[in-house]
């Protein structure tokens, strides 16, 4: 987002941040920006930056007050009354809130560390099964049914949570499947003020190897670094690291493409 869309959506987090995070408020959340992306003449009505910010959150307790929680309401009417770039910024907006509100959720009650796991290890599962993950993207299936195949693969096997995510992935309001699921493994990270390290290796790490790496990130990046540990036999031996933008490459596969570089001139 950029200029007034981003500072209302950093006020609208902090509205968040000041109510009581219930189980079902990312829900609520993500079932208004979906009614946005449908309601076109609501959507302008909310961000028209020339009607004035009473009326834009006097429209708001007309159509939702009663219809939703209270903390629902408070921070719809916190995002309506900034000013957004472009109309479509709010939704995308309260989609973000709902993935922070169900976050703030998980960390609440003790989950976060379970629920960041999950995401990744079903990110894994999805992205090693082509077929599965087409499937999970095709927006020619009904979303119910591609929600179904989703609760198939976690059934008892996940938190509560983690299938609220994983089925609002799989909605996506046209993002890919992988691409939400991604942004929500940051959005869990974030919580904890830690940044994503990506790890691929031929063999797997010990407990202790991972301790130690993520020791020495840590030490160089200047916070907390989680580590998503990926087996990649096409390693070959070493350790390939990916944070963010930035790739630290100390595999046998990295030097000796490198020596065929020098070689090929």
């Amino acid at each position: 987002m950029r200029g007034g869309s981003k500072e209302s959506l950093a006020r609208a987090q902090e509205a968040l941040a000041g109510v009581t995070v219930t189980e079902g408020l990312g829900t609520e959340l993500f079932s208004i920006a979906k009614l946005l992306d449908g309601n076109g003449s609501l959507r302008r009505a909310l961000t028209d930056p020339a009607r004035p910010v009473p009326a834009r959150t006097g429209l708001v307790q007309q159509l939702f007050g009663g219809k939703i929680s209270a903390q629902a309401l408070e921070i719809l009417t916190a995002s309506v009354s900034g000013r957004w770039v472009s109309a479509r910024d709010l939704g995308n907006a309260l989609d973000e809130l709902s993935v922070d509100a169900d976050i703030v959720y998980a960390d609440s009650q003790g989950k976060l560390d379970d629920v960041e796991d999950e995401l990744f290890r079903l990110d894994r599962v999805i992205s090693a099964e082509r077929a599965l993950s087409d499937k999970l993207s095709d927006r020619n299936i009904p979303v119910a049914a591609r929600q179904e195949l989703l609760h198939g693969l976690l059934q008892g096997k996940a938190d509560s949570v983690t299938v609220r995510l994983a089925e609002r992935a799989v909605d996506g309001r046209g993002r890919h499947f992988a691409t939400s699921m991604r942004s929500y493994q940051v959005a869990a990270a974030a919580r904890r003020n830690a940044s994503i390290a990506t790890v691929r290796v031929a063999v797997d790490l010990t407990e202790g190897e991972r301790q130690r790496l993520a020791e020495a990130l840590g030490r160089q990046y200047g916070r907390q670094i989680q580590l998503n540990v990926i087996v990649d036999p096409k390693v070959v031996g070493g350790v390939r690291v990916d944070i963010g933008d930035e790739v630290i490459d100390g595999t046998i596969a990295a030097r000796l493409d490198e020596a065929q570089r020098r070689i090929a001139g």
